[in-house]
This record gives C-alpha cells, structure tokens and sequence, in this order.
C-alpha cells in the first residue's frame, strides 16, 4: 500500500489506507489574506493537517459569483501559510498553472470536473508535487485508476484519490461507501470529501445548496470504512462565506468532529490491523 506524506516536523501530514486517519481543511475559496492567514492558524489547534483553500473557483454555478483573488495573489498568499509550517493543497484548472501552484502548494488537486483531463494530470505528476486526484461525479470508483495510470506515468506516485459523491442529476449527490473500498484496491490512499459530498449543485437557482446535518454521519460511515483521510471545507460563519458555505462545516464544530473521528478511525484500524485490502480489483486486473 502506497502511504503519501507531506510538510515536515510537527506539521508532517501522512496519508495512508491503513494508517491513523488524516486531516485536510480550509475555506472553499481564499477570500483575502488576512481570512486564510487566520483561519490556517484556527485550524492548526487541531493537530497536524493540511490546509485547503482555491485561488480560482472556475466552475461556479453563476457568472457574477465570487471566484477568488486569482493565480499570482492567491499563490503569494498561500505561501505564508506555507511558511507557518503547514502543508497547503490548492486545486488547478490548467496545465499552466500546475508549475506556478507548486511553488506553495505541497498538494495539487485536480478538480472533479477535470479527473479526465489527460494534459493537467500530466503536468502536475510532473512537478513531483503530490496530486489529489477528486473523482468525478460522473465515474465510476474503479474508472478512477485510469487518472491516476496518467499522473504516475510521469514517475510520480504520490498520488490520493478522493471520493465526493456521484451525481443522478436533480440537484443531489449520492455516496456509494463501497466506492471508497474500490478505490482502495488501486493501493492509493483514499480521501473521503465530507463536505462537497452533501451539496447540492445548482439547487439554490444561481448557486449551490446544501445539507450540512449530513457532514458528520457520511463522515464516520466513511472513517468506519478504513480509508486516509478526510476533507472538510470549514467556515466560522457559513453563512457569509464567499463560497460554498451551504455545506461548510462551521469552525467551532471542528475539535468535536474530529475527535470523535479519530475514535472511529481507531476502532476501524485497530480490528483490521491484521487485515488488508484485497488485490482482486488491483490496476492490473481492470485492465
């Protein structure tokens, strides 16, 4: 099994199926310096994590919705919370901008929508950054081993795969928990997207609707699982968030959430400890 770390010292993060459960968290979107400076030092009280956070939101449901302070002034930014000794993850959009993200960012995401983009896959595996690779909400869990095939052909397989829900259309997502299992069986640690999970796209007219209540019960189905890690957008105030605050995760609940999570996670891995992920859906095989 593939284990993925990141940052180092005390901000070390590590992903791996079989290890203690992981945490990435941040804003949907860099909403100013001082916003993501504040919030990466809030979320740090947690423990190691890695903090998430976009300069550019491309696929927002409305022209007119905020996107983000864009590439150069959104990488500036998250280098000083690279510099506070925390791993930072920020999602790409272009070939482009895979170089330029690396500079600050310890992991680069590829969006849902663009798991099938050969071209952006390539250029962030060439970076030898860590790539988190989000499933489409329109693949199937073991379709996804063909992204990462096209990242790890560049020689660089530190690669996380992350689950957020599939699409049926009418404004809804639905998790299917043996995807995660599935998506496992590539040896790739497996993230788990609490957040994006319980949107709901489009479903407020210009902009995405939500059901947060649900965050923390697909969380722990998803911790109970055995998977790496989880990924969580979080917000003091959701309701005045630039992005996404339909399905935030609002700040002060995050200690609890957390805690009781990693109790889960210990459960799970302390009865599978002698148990590992079968083979018989491995890469090869579903060729």
């Amino acid at each position: 099994m593939t284990s993925v770390s990141v940052g180092a010292g005390e901000g070390r993060v590590v992903f791996e199926n079989a290890g203690p459960l992981a945490l990435i968290a941040g804003p949907c979107v860099i909403e100013s310096e001082e916003h993501a400076l504040w919030l990466a030092k809030q979320l740090d009280r947690s423990g190691p994590y890695v903090f998430k956070a976009s300069f550019d939101k491309a696929n927002r449901s409305s022209l007119g919705s905020y996107r983000g302070p864009g590439l150069e002034e959104g990488i500036r930014i998250l280098k000083q919370v690279s510099d506070y000794g925390i791993p930072v993850l920020t999602d790409i959009h272009e070939p482009a901008q895979a170089e330029i993200a690396a500079e600050a960012a310890d992991i680069l995401q590829i969006p849902a929508f663009l798991c099938r983009q050969t071209d952006l896959l390539l250029a962030a595996g060439r970076t030898g950054r860590a790539v988190n690779i989000k499933k489409g909400q329109f693949v199937a869990p073991q379709d996804i081993a063909r992204a990462a095939e096209k990242v790890a052909s560049t020689g660089n397989d530190r690669i996380l795969l992350t689950e957020r829900g599939s699409s049926f259309g009418y404004n809804n997502l639905v998790v299917d928990m043996r995807g995660l299992r599935i998506m496992a069986e590539t040896g790739y640690p497996v993230i788990f997207d609490a957040t994006h999970s319980v949107q709901l796209p489009g479903a407020a007219g210009n902009a995405s609707s939500g059901q947060p209540e649900y965050i923390e019960p697909l969380a722990r189905a998803a911790t109970a699982v055995g998977i790496a890690g989880i990924f969580v957008e979080v917000h003091e105030a959701p309701e005045q968030a630039l992005s996404d605050g339909a399905n935030a995760l609002r700040l002060d609940l995050l200690p609890g959430f957390w805690k009781r999570l990693q109790a889960v996670d210990g459960i799970v891995k302390r009865f599978s400890s002698q148990e590992s992920v079968p083979a018989a859906h491995s890469v090869a095989r579903m060729e």
